[in-house]
């Protein structure tokens, strides 16, 4: 620094140094930045987008005070919006408090870059001599780290990734190992709809109760279901935290996980495997209406194009 400073032109002369003046550095603008690569850059580029989709509310005081934690009232000056801009085919979010700005944008197809630029140190109480460089530091990656923390609530699913496996593949719970809770198997979307059944009992419900219901839900008679099957599938929801023994009785309660997978296992089966695969096909009387029927059409129509192109079609002997 003393490199540059020395080619600079001194506004003060020998005499006036000598006398006690001197210049100090002050800081006119501070850029802070923190950069996340993924190993699946095609995957970042996705989440991204959800992320502009999600929060396109940050300009709101509220979202702003808790990004800087700053106060913000009626009378607190500057414009509070956030906005998308978009250069080429990168969009990028623009976030302001007062003269400060944070940017947003996925970096190269492979990073999320977010850079908090502070243009008036004032704004936060913090004067602007280069001693202060420590405070602004901190503000502005605080800003950064909280603003990651808005969007990944925004994100944050019923069931995240580590959940699903945790509870559709194989672990070992207790020295015990216990078997994965299949999404595709039959007696797996049974247990979850049974266990909806028993989501509002306060008291819980037995080993025959569950049973009974089994029964039912796999369209077999009771006693093609054993008691000795029942206390396996119950062992594997029990290891797998989505039920829990009452203390001192012989009944089980669903616990907060188990509420939610069984619900999310059994909607996405009902409502959207169900009737989507029932609607890919002409002998579905509401195949023909469905925007999924045409757009599938047309996405054979294209593969037999490129194949016929590439000359990869079969042709008759």
């Amino acid at each position: 620094m003393e490199k540059w400073l020395s080619r600079l032109p001194d506004p003060f002369t020998a005499e006036d140094h000598a006398a006690g003046f001197n210049a100090q550095l002050s800081i006119l603008q501070a850029e802070f930045a923190r950069t996340q690569v993924f190993d699946r850059p095609l995957s970042g580029r996705h989440l991204f987008e959800e992320i502009i989709r999600e929060n396109l509310d940050l300009g709101r005081p509220s979202k702003i005070s808790l990004i800087f934690q700053r106060r913000i009232t009626k009378r607190t000056p500057g414009n509070f919006r956030s906005r998308v801009i978009t250069q080429g085919v990168i969009p990028s979010l623009h976030v302001s408090y007062k003269a400060t700005k944070i940017k947003q944008y996925f970096k190269e197809g492979r990073a999320l870059r977010t850079e908090t630029t502070l243009n008036n140190s004032r704004d936060f109480g913090v004067g602007r001599l280069l001693n202060n460089l420590p405070a602004l530091r901190a503000i502005g990656f605080a800003a950064n780290r909280r603003l990651l923390e808005v969007e990944t609530i925004s994100q944050d699913c019923i069931l995240a990734e580590g959940v699903f496996d945790q509870v559709t593949k194989p672990q070992v719970v207790d020295q015990q190992r216990v078997p994965g809770l299949r999404f595709d198997d039959v007696r797996v979307r049974a247990l979850m709809l049974v266990l909806c059944l028993f989501l509002m009992r306060p008291q819980g419900f037995r080993n025959a109760t569950m049973r009974q219901g089994m029964a039912q839900a796999l369209r077999i008679d009771s006693t093609a279901y054993s008691s000795g099957s029942m206390t396996y599938d119950l062992r594997r929801l029990r290891l797998h935290c989505l039920i829990e023994r009452i203390p001192h009785t012989h009944r089980y309660r669903i616990t907060d996980l188990g509420r939610r997978t069984a619900l999310l296992f059994t909607q996405v089966h009902s409502r959207v495997l169900r009737p989507g695969l029932s609607q890919l096909f002409d002998r579905c009387p509401k195949a023909p209406n469905r925007p999924i029927t045409s757009a599938m059409a047309k996405l054979d129509q294209a593969l037999d194009a490129l194949f016929n192109e590439a000359k990869l079609a079969p042709s008759e002997i």
